[in-house]
C-alpha cells in the first residue's frame, strides 16, 4: 500500500497506480515558465494528476485538462483532483492522446508532459509500470504531432525526457515547427552524469535559455537552486 504524498497545498493519493510521485514530475511542474499567463493547460499522461495540480497551484489558468489512458491512474487522478482546492478548474479525460486529438477542436496555451520513455530495467518492471514508462504506448513522434495540433498559436509546451534522447526529440520537434526556447540539464550531484533534460518549446524561434540544475550537494542536502524551485511544494523545503 503506497502512502499518500503530502505537498504544502495538496495531497497525492497513489495507491491505485503504478506511477508514483517522482522527482521528474515535480521538477517539470515547478520549472515550466508561466510567463504568458495561460488560460488553458493540458497535461498529457496525468499519472496521479501531480503536474496538473502543481499548475493549478502556480497559475490562474481557468481550464486545466489532463489525459490518462490507464484505468487505475485515471481513477487516481480524478480522486486527487476532486480532493484538491482547485477541483472546479481540473478535469481528466479517460482516453488515449490520439483519440483526444481527433475529437477536440479547442487549443491550449500550455501543454505539458512527463512522457513515457525507454528504460534499461524495462523487463524488471511490472507490466503496468512498464507501459507507463515505455514509449511503445506513445512515441515521441506521436506526442509531438498531437501537441502541435492542440497548441494555441502563441502557446508553449514543456517536457522532461532522458538526456540521451535530446537530439532525437529536438529534431522531431523542429520537424513539427516547434522551436526550443528553454532547456535545463538535470544532474543528481555535481559529479554525476546528466540524467534528465527539461525543455520548453514554442512556434517562435528565439535565443535558447540554457541552464544546469544539480539536485543534491550530498545525500539529502539540496542545492539552493533546487530548493528555490520546489519550496512552494515540498513540505520540508
Amino acid at each position: 500500500m503506497s502512502k499518500p504524498f503530502k505537498f504544502k497545498q495538496f495531497t497525492i493519493q497513489q495507491d491505485k497506480t503504478a506511477m508514483k510521485v517522482g522527482t521528474d514530475g515535480v521538477l517539470l511542474g515547478a520549472w515550466v515558465h508561466l510567463d504568458l499567463y495561460p488560460f488553458s493547460i493540458l497535461d498529457i499522461g496525468a499519472g496521479t494528476g501531480l503536474i496538473a495540480l502543481m499548475l493549478a497551484q502556480r497559475s490562474n489558468a481557468e481550464l486545466i485538462d489532463a489525459i490518462e489512458l490507464n484505468d487505475e491512474a485515471y481513477e487516481q487522478t480524478v480522486e486527487n483532483f476532486e480532493n484538491s482546492d482547485w477541483g472546479d478548474r481540473l478535469f481528466c479525460y479517460h482516453t488515449s492522446l490520439q483519440e483526444f486529438t481527433d475529437e477536440i477542436e479547442d487549443t491550449y496555451d500550455l501543454i505539458i508532459s512527463n512522457p513515457p520513455f525507454y528504460t534499461s530495467t524495462y523487463k524488471e518492471l511490472s507490466e503496468e509500470r512498464a507501459m507507463a514508462r515505455h514509449t511503445k504506448s506513445l512515441s515521441y513522434s506521436e506526442l509531438l504531432i498531437s501537441t502541435v495540433k492542440l497548441l494555441s498559436e502563441n502557446g508553449s509546451c514543456a517536457f522532461i525526457i532522458p538526456y540521451e534522447e535530446e537530439r532525437n526529440f529536438i529534431a522531431l520537434a523542429n520537424k513539427n515547427n516547434l522551436f526550443l526556447n528553454r532547456v535545463t540539464y538535470v544532474k543528481g550531484t555535481e559529479n554525476t552524469a546528466i540524467k534528465r533534460i527539461l525543455m520548453q518549446f514554442s512556434f517562435f524561434e528565439k535565443p535558447i535559455e540554457k541552464t544546469e540544475l544539480i539536485i543534491e550537494i550530498e545525500r539529502h542536502k539540496y542545492t539552493a537552486y533546487y530548493i528555490e524551485l520546489t519550496k512552494d511544494f515540498y513540505l520540508n523545503m
